[in-house]
Protein backbone atom coordinates (compact mmCIF):
# COMPACT_ATOMS: atom_id res chain seq x y z
CA UNK A 1 0.00 0.00 0.00
CA UNK A 2 1.29 3.47 -0.74
CA UNK A 3 1.16 4.79 2.59
CA UNK A 4 2.05 1.72 4.58
CA UNK A 5 4.54 2.41 6.99
CA UNK A 6 4.69 6.19 6.33
CA UNK A 7 4.58 8.52 8.86
CA UNK A 8 2.37 11.24 8.86
CA UNK A 9 1.74 14.25 10.71
CA UNK A 10 -1.41 16.01 10.53
CA UNK A 11 -1.32 19.20 12.34
CA UNK A 12 -4.82 20.26 13.41
CA UNK A 13 -6.01 24.11 13.39
CA UNK A 14 -9.01 25.13 15.39
CA UNK A 15 -11.80 24.97 13.07
CA UNK A 16 -15.34 22.96 13.17
CA UNK A 17 -13.79 20.89 9.92
CA UNK A 18 -11.67 19.34 12.94
CA UNK A 19 -14.04 16.59 13.39
CA UNK A 20 -13.45 15.23 9.34
CA UNK A 21 -9.85 14.52 10.81
CA UNK A 22 -10.92 11.13 12.78
CA UNK A 23 -11.94 9.77 9.80
CA UNK A 24 -9.05 10.55 7.99
CA UNK A 25 -7.19 8.84 10.71
CA UNK A 26 -8.97 5.78 10.85
CA UNK A 27 -8.99 5.85 6.88
CA UNK A 28 -4.43 6.18 7.36
CA UNK A 29 -4.36 3.50 10.18
CA UNK A 30 -6.64 1.33 8.16
CA UNK A 31 -4.16 2.03 5.21
CA UNK A 32 -0.91 0.74 7.26
CA UNK A 33 0.55 4.64 7.78
CA UNK A 34 2.04 5.78 11.15
CA UNK A 35 -0.14 8.98 12.28
CA UNK A 36 1.05 11.48 14.59
CA UNK A 37 -1.32 14.78 16.00
CA UNK A 38 -0.39 17.79 16.50
CA UNK A 39 -2.87 20.33 17.87
CA UNK A 40 -3.44 23.73 18.25
CA UNK A 41 -5.36 25.00 21.50
CA UNK A 42 -7.79 26.46 19.80
CA UNK A 43 -8.43 23.12 18.00
CA UNK A 44 -9.28 21.08 21.35
CA UNK A 45 -12.02 23.42 21.41
CA UNK A 46 -13.63 21.64 18.41
CA UNK A 47 -12.09 17.51 18.85
CA UNK A 48 -10.62 16.28 22.04
CA UNK A 49 -6.81 15.16 22.01
CA UNK A 50 -8.61 11.77 23.30
CA UNK A 51 -10.24 11.13 20.25
CA UNK A 52 -7.50 11.60 17.88
CA UNK A 53 -5.05 9.46 20.51
CA UNK A 54 -7.66 7.12 20.67
CA UNK A 55 -7.62 6.58 16.68
CA UNK A 56 -3.93 7.39 15.74
CA UNK A 57 -2.95 5.31 18.89
CA UNK A 58 -0.17 7.87 19.84
CA UNK A 59 -0.10 10.74 21.76
CA UNK A 60 -1.76 13.79 20.69
CA UNK A 61 1.03 16.84 21.23
CA UNK A 62 -0.32 20.28 21.95
CA UNK A 63 2.38 22.15 23.61
CA UNK A 64 6.15 22.50 23.87
CA UNK A 65 6.17 20.31 27.12
CA UNK A 66 4.05 17.74 28.54
CA UNK A 67 2.47 19.65 31.46
CA UNK A 68 2.00 16.72 33.80
CA UNK A 69 6.07 15.65 33.67
CA UNK A 70 7.43 18.70 32.09
CA UNK A 71 8.70 17.03 29.34
CA UNK A 72 9.89 18.39 26.28
CA UNK A 73 8.12 18.10 23.05
CA UNK A 74 10.88 18.28 20.65
CA UNK A 75 9.38 20.33 17.26
CA UNK A 76 12.69 19.69 15.04
CA UNK A 77 12.46 15.54 16.38
CA UNK A 78 8.49 15.29 15.25
CA UNK A 79 9.17 17.65 11.93
CA UNK A 80 12.32 15.39 10.69
CA UNK A 81 10.79 11.90 11.30
CA UNK A 82 8.08 12.69 9.06
CA UNK A 83 7.30 11.91 5.62
CA UNK A 84 4.83 14.25 5.20
CA UNK A 85 3.24 17.09 7.36
CA UNK A 86 -0.54 17.73 6.79
CA UNK A 87 -1.75 20.64 7.99
CA UNK A 88 -5.75 19.94 7.90
CA UNK A 89 -8.00 22.15 8.78
CA UNK A 90 -5.64 24.98 8.20
CA UNK A 91 -7.33 28.12 9.04
CA UNK A 92 -7.15 31.36 7.75
CA UNK A 93 -4.76 32.33 10.91
CA UNK A 94 -2.26 29.30 10.94
CA UNK A 95 -1.88 30.08 6.80
CA UNK A 96 -1.01 33.82 7.78
CA UNK A 97 1.53 32.59 10.29
CA UNK A 98 2.79 29.61 7.73
CA UNK A 99 3.33 31.91 5.51
CA UNK A 100 4.88 34.81 7.34
CA UNK A 101 7.29 32.74 9.76
CA UNK A 102 5.36 33.37 12.59
CA UNK A 103 6.21 30.16 15.45
CA UNK A 104 3.99 31.10 18.57
CA UNK A 105 3.03 27.79 19.38
CA UNK A 106 4.06 23.97 18.80
CA UNK A 107 2.07 23.23 15.71
CA UNK A 108 4.06 26.30 13.86
CA UNK A 109 7.20 25.37 15.11
CA UNK A 110 6.85 21.72 13.57
CA UNK A 111 6.08 23.03 10.19
CA UNK A 112 8.84 25.70 10.17
CA UNK A 113 11.07 22.65 11.11
CA UNK A 114 10.00 20.75 8.41
CA UNK A 115 12.03 18.94 5.65
CA UNK A 116 9.26 16.63 4.40
CA UNK A 117 6.52 17.84 1.72
CA UNK A 118 4.01 20.06 3.47
CA UNK A 119 0.34 20.26 2.38
CA UNK A 120 -2.59 21.67 3.17
CA UNK A 121 -6.26 21.64 3.40
CA UNK A 122 -7.82 25.18 4.25
CA UNK A 123 -11.20 25.35 5.68
CA UNK A 124 -12.75 28.92 6.61
CA UNK A 125 -15.39 30.83 5.58
CA UNK A 126 -16.73 32.02 1.67
CA UNK A 127 -15.09 35.73 2.05
CA UNK A 128 -12.05 34.69 4.14
CA UNK A 129 -11.00 32.08 1.60
CA UNK A 130 -11.49 34.99 -1.36
CA UNK A 131 -9.86 38.01 0.79
CA UNK A 132 -6.87 38.73 -0.62
CA UNK A 133 -4.84 38.64 1.83
CA UNK A 134 -5.68 34.74 1.96
CA UNK A 135 -5.21 34.13 -1.21
CA UNK A 136 -1.72 35.87 -1.13
CA UNK A 137 -0.73 33.60 2.05
CA UNK A 138 -1.76 31.16 0.00
CA UNK A 139 0.10 32.02 -3.06
CA UNK A 140 3.13 32.79 -1.29
CA UNK A 141 2.74 28.96 0.81
CA UNK A 142 2.68 27.85 -2.95
CA UNK A 143 6.32 29.25 -3.72
CA UNK A 144 7.98 27.42 -0.41
CA UNK A 145 6.95 24.39 -2.37
CA UNK A 146 3.78 23.38 0.03
CA UNK A 147 0.93 21.89 -1.90
CA UNK A 148 -2.60 23.12 -1.64
CA UNK A 149 -5.37 20.47 -1.17
CA UNK A 150 -7.94 22.83 -2.51
CA UNK A 151 -11.59 23.33 -0.63
CA UNK A 152 -14.47 22.23 -1.78
CA UNK A 153 -17.90 24.25 -2.99
CA UNK A 154 -20.83 24.03 -0.67
CA UNK A 155 -22.43 24.72 2.36
CA UNK A 156 -20.44 26.46 4.99
CA UNK A 157 -20.60 26.65 9.01
CA UNK A 158 -21.66 30.42 8.72
CA UNK A 159 -24.89 28.99 6.51
CA UNK A 160 -23.18 29.90 3.01
CA UNK A 161 -22.63 28.01 0.09
CA UNK A 162 -19.33 28.68 -1.48
CA UNK A 163 -16.09 27.88 -1.51
CA UNK A 164 -13.84 27.50 1.69
CA UNK A 165 -15.16 24.01 2.68
CA UNK A 166 -12.05 21.54 3.48
CA UNK A 167 -11.67 18.39 1.19
CA UNK A 168 -13.72 15.57 2.85
CA UNK A 169 -11.22 12.68 4.53
CA UNK A 170 -11.92 10.33 1.21
CA UNK A 171 -10.43 13.39 -0.99
CA UNK A 172 -7.55 13.73 1.51
CA UNK A 173 -6.52 10.68 1.70
CA UNK A 174 -6.90 9.99 -2.08
CA UNK A 175 -4.79 12.99 -2.78
CA UNK A 176 -2.04 11.79 -0.18
CA UNK A 177 -1.88 8.18 -1.37
CA UNK A 178 -1.20 9.79 -5.46
CA UNK A 179 1.21 11.87 -4.04
CA UNK A 180 2.84 9.06 -2.15
CA UNK A 181 2.97 6.97 -5.27
CA UNK A 182 4.28 9.89 -7.44
CA UNK A 183 6.06 12.30 -5.46
CA UNK A 184 4.06 15.36 -7.02
CA UNK A 185 0.77 14.61 -7.86
CA UNK A 186 1.88 14.72 -11.12
CA UNK A 187 5.06 13.55 -11.44
CA UNK A 188 6.35 11.34 -14.24
CA UNK A 189 2.97 12.63 -16.32
CA UNK A 190 3.31 14.69 -19.86
CA UNK A 191 1.26 17.26 -20.13
CA UNK A 192 0.28 19.36 -23.51
CA UNK A 193 -1.50 22.38 -23.06
CA UNK A 194 -2.66 25.08 -26.15
CA UNK A 195 -3.38 28.53 -25.63
CA UNK A 196 -3.83 31.94 -27.23
CA UNK A 197 -5.32 32.98 -30.11
CA UNK A 198 -4.45 31.93 -34.29
CA UNK A 199 -4.37 34.47 -36.56
CA UNK A 200 -5.39 33.83 -40.12
CA UNK A 201 -3.51 35.39 -43.12
CA UNK A 202 -5.50 37.68 -45.24
CA UNK A 203 -2.24 39.23 -46.49
CA UNK A 204 1.50 40.05 -45.78
CA UNK A 205 -0.16 42.69 -42.76
CA UNK A 206 -3.66 42.12 -41.74
CA UNK A 207 -5.20 38.59 -40.24
CA UNK A 208 -8.18 37.53 -38.72
CA UNK A 209 -7.93 36.65 -35.12
CA UNK A 210 -9.68 37.00 -31.97
CA UNK A 211 -9.04 38.77 -28.51
CA UNK A 212 -7.60 35.67 -26.64
CA UNK A 213 -4.37 37.05 -24.49
CA UNK A 214 -2.95 33.45 -23.52
CA UNK A 215 -3.81 33.91 -19.85
CA UNK A 216 -5.64 31.05 -19.19
CA UNK A 217 -3.18 28.41 -21.05
CA UNK A 218 -0.19 29.78 -19.51
CA UNK A 219 -1.68 29.34 -16.09
CA UNK A 220 -2.62 25.75 -16.78
CA UNK A 221 0.44 24.88 -18.08
CA UNK A 222 2.43 26.47 -15.31
CA UNK A 223 0.25 24.60 -12.51
CA UNK A 224 0.74 21.64 -14.12
CA UNK A 225 4.46 21.71 -14.06
CA UNK A 226 4.27 23.28 -10.77
CA UNK A 227 2.44 19.50 -9.84
CA UNK A 228 5.41 17.76 -11.12
CA UNK A 229 4.31 17.59 -14.99
CA UNK A 230 6.62 17.39 -17.75
CA UNK A 231 4.67 20.30 -19.64
CA UNK A 232 4.40 21.34 -23.89
CA UNK A 233 2.48 24.68 -23.97
CA UNK A 234 1.90 25.06 -28.03
CA UNK A 235 0.84 28.65 -27.61
CA UNK A 236 -0.13 31.57 -30.54
CA UNK A 237 0.68 34.84 -30.94
CA UNK A 238 0.80 36.30 -27.02
CA UNK A 239 2.98 38.86 -25.13
CA UNK A 240 2.93 36.82 -21.98
CA UNK A 241 6.26 35.63 -20.56
CA UNK A 242 6.72 31.54 -20.85
CA UNK A 243 6.15 29.42 -17.53
CA UNK A 244 9.47 28.44 -16.27
CA UNK A 245 10.57 24.68 -17.20
CA UNK A 246 7.84 24.66 -19.58
CA UNK A 247 8.83 23.85 -23.40
CA UNK A 248 6.98 26.69 -25.97
CA UNK A 249 6.35 25.57 -29.39
CA UNK A 250 5.21 29.00 -30.86
CA UNK A 251 2.78 29.10 -33.99
CA UNK A 252 0.91 31.74 -35.82
CA UNK A 253 -2.23 29.52 -37.58
CA UNK A 254 -4.72 26.87 -37.04
CA UNK A 255 -3.16 24.95 -39.64
CA UNK A 256 0.55 25.48 -38.03
CA UNK A 257 -1.48 24.47 -34.75
CA UNK A 258 -3.15 21.48 -35.58
CA UNK A 259 0.83 20.26 -36.92
CA UNK A 260 2.28 20.79 -33.55
CA UNK A 261 -0.84 19.21 -31.64
CA UNK A 262 -0.49 16.49 -33.47
CA UNK A 263 3.23 16.21 -33.11
CA UNK A 264 3.22 15.66 -29.55
CA UNK A 265 -0.72 14.26 -28.80
CA UNK A 266 0.17 10.84 -28.35
CA UNK A 267 2.86 11.24 -25.96
CA UNK A 268 0.85 13.48 -23.56
CA UNK A 269 -1.19 11.75 -20.77
CA UNK A 270 -2.67 15.17 -20.17
CA UNK A 271 -3.84 17.23 -22.74
CA UNK A 272 -6.16 20.60 -21.87
CA UNK A 273 -6.62 22.78 -25.49
CA UNK A 274 -7.33 26.03 -24.16
CA UNK A 275 -6.59 27.75 -27.52
CA UNK A 276 -8.85 29.98 -29.06
CA UNK A 277 -8.39 28.85 -32.78
CA UNK A 278 -9.96 30.38 -35.37
CA UNK A 279 -12.96 28.37 -36.97
CA UNK A 280 -12.66 29.66 -40.50
CA UNK A 281 -9.58 30.76 -42.52
CA UNK A 282 -9.28 32.59 -45.51
CA UNK A 283 -9.04 30.63 -49.21
CA UNK A 284 -7.07 32.64 -50.82
CA UNK A 285 -3.98 34.88 -49.43
CA UNK A 286 -2.74 37.44 -50.99
CA UNK A 287 1.13 37.90 -51.07
CA UNK A 288 0.97 41.66 -51.43
CA UNK A 289 -0.17 43.96 -49.00
CA UNK A 290 -4.21 44.65 -50.43
CA UNK A 291 -4.60 48.42 -51.29
CA UNK A 292 -7.75 49.92 -50.07
CA UNK A 293 -9.54 50.84 -53.06
CA UNK A 294 -13.48 49.91 -53.29
CA UNK A 295 -16.03 50.83 -50.44
CA UNK A 296 -16.15 46.98 -49.94
CA UNK A 297 -14.70 44.30 -49.86
CA UNK A 298 -15.38 40.49 -49.38
CA UNK A 299 -13.10 37.71 -48.35
CA UNK A 300 -14.10 34.05 -48.96
CA UNK A 301 -13.38 32.12 -45.92
CA UNK A 302 -12.87 28.11 -45.28
CA UNK A 303 -13.28 25.34 -42.45
CA UNK A 304 -10.40 25.33 -40.77
CA UNK A 305 -9.77 21.96 -38.71
CA UNK A 306 -11.18 20.93 -35.40
CA UNK A 307 -8.35 20.52 -33.76
CA UNK A 308 -10.27 19.33 -30.38
CA UNK A 309 -12.26 16.92 -32.95
CA UNK A 310 -9.13 15.01 -34.70
CA UNK A 311 -7.57 14.65 -31.29
CA UNK A 312 -10.76 13.20 -29.73
CA UNK A 313 -11.04 11.10 -32.57
CA UNK A 314 -7.40 9.70 -31.53
CA UNK A 315 -7.83 9.62 -27.57
CA UNK A 316 -6.62 6.66 -26.08
CA UNK A 317 -8.03 5.36 -22.49
CA UNK A 318 -5.17 6.04 -20.28
CA UNK A 319 -5.15 9.82 -21.71
CA UNK A 320 -7.13 12.90 -20.39
CA UNK A 321 -8.51 15.31 -22.90
CA UNK A 322 -9.95 19.09 -21.31
CA UNK A 323 -11.82 21.10 -23.67
CA UNK A 324 -12.83 24.82 -23.32
CA UNK A 325 -16.29 26.15 -24.34
CA UNK A 326 -17.00 29.93 -24.48
CA UNK A 327 -20.33 30.20 -25.11
CA UNK A 328 -23.47 33.41 -25.50
CA UNK A 329 -26.77 31.39 -24.60
CA UNK A 330 -27.80 27.90 -23.66
CA UNK A 331 -24.02 27.78 -22.03
CA UNK A 332 -24.56 24.29 -19.79
CA UNK A 333 -26.49 22.26 -23.11
CA UNK A 334 -24.19 23.12 -25.96
CA UNK A 335 -20.80 22.23 -23.17
CA UNK A 336 -22.32 19.34 -22.79
CA UNK A 337 -22.87 18.40 -26.85
CA UNK A 338 -19.44 19.44 -27.21
CA UNK A 339 -18.20 17.36 -24.67
CA UNK A 340 -19.80 14.01 -26.44
CA UNK A 341 -19.50 14.90 -30.02
CA UNK A 342 -15.16 15.75 -28.88
CA UNK A 343 -14.54 12.48 -26.67
CA UNK A 344 -13.73 14.67 -23.61
CA UNK A 345 -13.06 13.70 -19.85
CA UNK A 346 -14.36 17.14 -19.05
CA UNK A 347 -14.92 20.42 -20.78
CA UNK A 348 -14.47 24.31 -19.11
CA UNK A 349 -17.30 26.44 -19.53
CA UNK A 350 -17.33 29.88 -19.48
CA UNK A 351 -19.67 32.56 -20.63
CA UNK A 352 -19.25 35.94 -22.27
CA UNK A 353 -22.56 37.07 -20.19
CA UNK A 354 -20.27 36.77 -16.82
CA UNK A 355 -18.59 39.87 -16.09
CA UNK A 356 -15.27 39.65 -15.76
CA UNK A 357 -15.10 36.44 -17.31
CA UNK A 358 -13.70 35.59 -20.86
CA UNK A 359 -10.79 36.78 -23.34
CA UNK A 360 -8.02 39.59 -22.30
CA UNK A 361 -9.43 39.23 -18.52
CA UNK A 362 -6.99 38.44 -15.13
CA UNK A 363 -10.35 36.67 -14.18
CA UNK A 364 -12.71 33.90 -14.88
CA UNK A 365 -15.39 32.36 -13.94
CA UNK A 366 -15.97 28.63 -15.00
CA UNK A 367 -17.92 25.48 -14.57
CA UNK A 368 -16.69 21.96 -14.70
CA UNK A 369 -18.57 19.45 -16.48
CA UNK A 370 -17.32 16.01 -16.32
CA UNK A 371 -18.03 13.12 -18.38
CA UNK A 372 -19.53 11.73 -15.59
CA UNK A 373 -21.96 13.94 -15.09
CA UNK A 374 -20.29 15.69 -12.61
CA UNK A 375 -20.67 19.60 -12.70
CA UNK A 376 -18.06 22.24 -10.39
CA UNK A 377 -19.40 25.69 -10.49
CA UNK A 378 -16.49 28.13 -9.55
CA UNK A 379 -17.25 31.71 -8.27
CA UNK A 380 -15.08 34.49 -10.16
CA UNK A 381 -11.92 34.21 -9.11
CA UNK A 382 -8.31 34.41 -10.82
CA UNK A 383 -6.81 32.63 -13.90
CA UNK A 384 -4.27 31.52 -11.84
CA UNK A 385 -7.04 29.97 -9.47
CA UNK A 386 -9.11 28.95 -11.75
CA UNK A 387 -5.86 27.06 -13.06
CA UNK A 388 -5.50 25.03 -9.62
CA UNK A 389 -9.51 24.26 -9.87
CA UNK A 390 -8.91 22.28 -13.19
CA UNK A 391 -5.52 21.28 -12.21
CA UNK A 392 -6.92 20.01 -8.79
CA UNK A 393 -9.86 17.69 -11.08
CA UNK A 394 -7.11 16.77 -13.57
CA UNK A 395 -5.44 15.24 -10.31
CA UNK A 396 -8.48 13.72 -9.14
CA UNK A 397 -8.82 11.72 -12.45
CA UNK A 398 -5.16 11.18 -13.16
Amino acid sequence: MALAGKNIVIAVCGSIAAYKIASLIRLLVKAEAKVNVVMSKEATAFITPLTLSTLSKTPVLIDYYQPNTGEWNNHVEIALNADYILVAPATANTISKMANGLCDNLLTAVYLSAKCPVLFAPAMDLDMWKHPSTQSNIKKLGSYGNILIHPGNGELASGLIGEGRMAEPEEIMDFLVKFSERGLALSGKKALVSAGPTYEAIDPVRFIGNHSSGKMGYAIAAQLKELGADVTLISGPCALKNPEGVLKISVTSAAEMLVACEEHFQAADIVVMSAAVADYTPINVATQKIKKKENEFAIELKKTVDILATLGAKKSEQQLLIGFALETNNELENAKDKLIRKNLDFIVLNSMQDKGAGFATDTNKVTIIERSGNIHEFSLKSKEEVAEDICSIIVNLS
